[in-house]
């Protein structure tokens, strides 16, 4: 299914909080990804990932080429003209057709792309400062949002990405607590970001508390998407999806089920990212 970004000056996705605190986490996990890839033999990159149809390579072929985008979307948002290049993409058709594009390009040279996109990213990245990431609006997937919005989706869609490398290698990755924190905040806003853009409209509140790490906040769905953090002390609204913070992670990025407990209405929200990536409903 093609995207329907929402573009203009009102981003439709907001996250409360310090805009600039996803910046180290977002650097730092591409690096350790690009640490642990380096010990990789022929074995570890022909190997299968999560992703159906996709090996270590060509997990890794994607990632260098959401790099580049996520630099080009950024550097042009901060000099105050945010793209619009993904009004004619695919979530699923596009990645594939840029992850066959790169044929049967060695281990070695995909390796030293990724290395050297990764770089180039966190330059931009450490370039930037506190307001242009608060304040200057850049493309992702649900449209134009903030700089920080945008880094919170890169960081969400590595995060996952490393993991889907990993684990079925039968290596444990890395969890970092900011990292987890950062990415379930956008993974629970994202699909009912990405259903709004589809014109769905379903106006509700929902509360996620996780543990390890601690996580508390809510999801406001009106015309546009807000997370807000809750006090651990502060009431629960009637639809809480509560668990493992990693657990709920992967489960709203439609790596896992949701729990038995989750509340219909979480499902349905959850289902908004699954419907664009066609993936099966809950």
């Amino acid at each position: 299914m093609r995207l329907t970004p929402s573009y203009g000056p009102e981003p439709l996705l907001e996250l409360d909080g310090d805009p600039f605190a996803v910046v180290e986490p977002t650097v730092r996990q591409r690096r350790r990804l690009v640490a642990t890839l380096a010990s990789f033999g022929d074995a570890e990159w022909e190997h299968p990932s999560r992703c159906a149809g996709w090996t270590t390579r060509d997990v890794v072929v994607h990632l260098d080429t959401t790099n580049s985008f996520w630099a080009a979307s950024i550097q042009a948002g901060t000099q105050g003209q945010p793209t619009r290049f993904l009004t004619d993409f695919d979530p699923v058709a596009s990645p594939a057709q840029h992850v066959a594009a790169a044929g049967e390009r060695h281990h070695a040279e995909v390796f030293e792309r990724f290395a050297e996109s990764t770089e180039a990213f966190a330059a931009i990245a450490a370039s930037l400062t506190p307001q242009e990431v608060a304040d200057a609006v850049a493309e992702a997937p649900p449209g134009h949002i903030s700089v920080s919005g945008v880094l919170h989706h890169a960081l969400w869609d590595a995060w996952i990405h490393e993991r889907d490398i990993l684990l079925p290698l039968g290596t444990e990755p890395v969890v970092e607590p900011d990292e987890v924190a950062a990415s379930l905040r956008y993974a629970a806003a994202l699909g009912p970001a990405l259903a709004l853009t589809r014109g769905q409209h379903r106006r509700t509140r929902l509360t996620v508390r996780a543990t390890d790490p601690a996580v508390r906040f809510d999801v406001v769905v009106d015309d546009r998407v807000e997370v807000h953090t809750v006090e651990s002390s502060g009431p629960a609204t009637d639809l809480e999806l509560t668990g493992d913070a990693v657990e709920l992670l992967e489960a709203l990025s439609i790596r896992l089920p949701l729990p038995p407990s989750a509340p219909a209405e979480w499902v349905r929200m959850r289902d908004g990212l699954a419907v664009t990536f066609d993936s099966p409903p809950s």
